[in-house]
């Protein structure tokens, strides 16, 4: 299963298509540096992003806000820590070996 997964790429995978989305308009800019802090820790207070970007609090809410409307990360509520999702949606970008493109 883990060479199915390839786990060793699956952080380039992810961070690609942040990149990506930050180039095309579709995330705010610095929303990469999130997904790179929760890939490493496993979760991230969200009193913490502010300060990982350098940015206001009104700034960290615009971009958490639009990493959770896209799916890629989820809370199990208003106050509890970040945590990456892995949606459907992009399940043959992130994991294309279990989750191939349809032919």
């Amino acid at each position: 299963m883990e060479e199915l997964i390839q786990l060793n790429a699956l952080r380039s995978r992810i961070l690609n298509w942040a990149d990506d989305e930050i180039r095309t308009n579709y995330m705010p800019p610095k929303s990469d540096k999130v997904l790179e802090a929760v890939l490493y820790r496993g979760e991230l207070p969200r009193g913490d992003v502010g300060d990982l970007l350098n940015i206001s609090d009104r700034g960290a809410r615009r971009i958490t806000s639009a990493l959770l409307q896209n799916g890629v990360l989820t809370s199990k509520s208003s106050r509890a820590p970040l945590r990456l999702a892995f949606p459907a949606t992009l399940a043959s970008r992130w994991m294309p070996g279990p989750f191939p493109d349809k032919v």
